[in-house]
């Protein structure tokens, strides 16, 4: 209807010495926006598998922008060291192919993931200490029954709270480990900043302290030492090189290139090697330093 002809009816409707009745607004309950879902306890190692999770709206930690399901392992990697080569069609030894996935990648068909080679999953639990993956249950479960060995890792935020914290957060959703020899010890990405300063406002001395204090929490909660996913630039950069875990955490390195190129101080080999974003297997490609046969005794501790 023409502007005018409303005006029309209007004035129609009130008349010249009747005052216009207030519009009401219809009243919505604001209540029950955002309820709390109750999440599947997982148990890492638990040989039965939990009921899938749906997914659901993750908590801002205090801040704007927050976007934890677009970090995971290797989410800050391409875009400061770059991507090179494929990896050397021979490596010295044998390298067992696998994978890490994040809430990014959704549901996996993991069955088709086993089909094309993968022996092994790393599955991002947690980020800061307010968000779990939403797909953890269907991605940590469903590796494990289409024969992975598998594990779960936090991403770190060490501007958010203290390493013992996220340790205990991660522990708590879904970041344990039991000798079943199909699980992975609990691993630690500690990478680039996706939110603002490389090394997240921290001196080389406190972000070791911090590194240290998740450690050895999660040591204590889970009988194992995290394995250690980062670049050796952000190393070097954000702990001074620091060479005080290789005696007691695995290294996942992550370098897009042919080879993993020099490691970070402290480590004379890496355990897991990321060494690429996107190829045969959904998210991120992986080898393990060694044949399966290695593999599982590392998940046996």
């Amino acid at each position: 209807m023409p502007r005018s002809s409303r005006a029309a009816r209007t004035a129609c409707a009130t008349g010249p010495d009747r005052p216009a009745r207030p519009r009401r607004l219809p009243v919505r309950s604001v209540l029950s926006v955002l309820s709390a879902l109750a999440t599947t306890a997982l148990v890492a190692g638990a040989a039965a598998p939990a009921a899938s999770a749906s997914p659901i709206a993750p908590t801002v930690e205090g801040r704007p922008g927050f976007h934890p399901d677009r970090d995971f392992a290797g989410s800050t990697v391409a875009a400061h060291e770059g991507r090179g080569a494929a990896p050397l069609a021979s490596l010295a030894v044998t390298q067992t192919p696998g994978l890490d996935v994040a809430s990014y990648q959704g549901n996996v068909n993991w069955s088709s993931a086993a089909a094309n080679g993968a022996r092994f999953a790393y599955v991002k639990a947690t980020e800061g200490t307010g968000y779990t993956n939403p797909y953890f249950a269907q991605q940590y479960n469903g590796s494990y029954n289409s024969g992975l060995i598998r594990g779960a890792y936090h991403f770190a935020l060490p501007n958010s709270s203290s390493g013992a914290t996220q340790a205990n957060y991660f522990v708590d959703h879904g970041g344990g480990w039991s000798a079943d020899g199909r699980t992975l010890p609990p691993a630690l990405d500690i990478e680039y900043n996706p939110y603002g300063a490389t090394c997240y406002g921290l001196s080389q001395s406190a972000m070791v302290s911090w590194i240290r204090s998740f450690s050895d929490t999660v040591h204590s909660r889970t009988g194992r030492y995290p394995t250690i996913y980062t670049t050796t630039n952000w190393w070097t950069q954000c702990t001074g090189n620091y060479g005080g875990f290789g005696a007691t955490n695995p290294l996942w390195i992550a370098r897009y290139a042919s080879t993993v190129g020099t490691l970070p101080n402290g480590w004379g080999y890496q355990t897991f090697w990321q060494y690429a974003d996107s190829g045969t297997f959904p998210g991120d490609q992986d080898y393990f330093n060694g044949a399966t046969d290695r593999l599982s005794a590392l998940a046996l501790g």
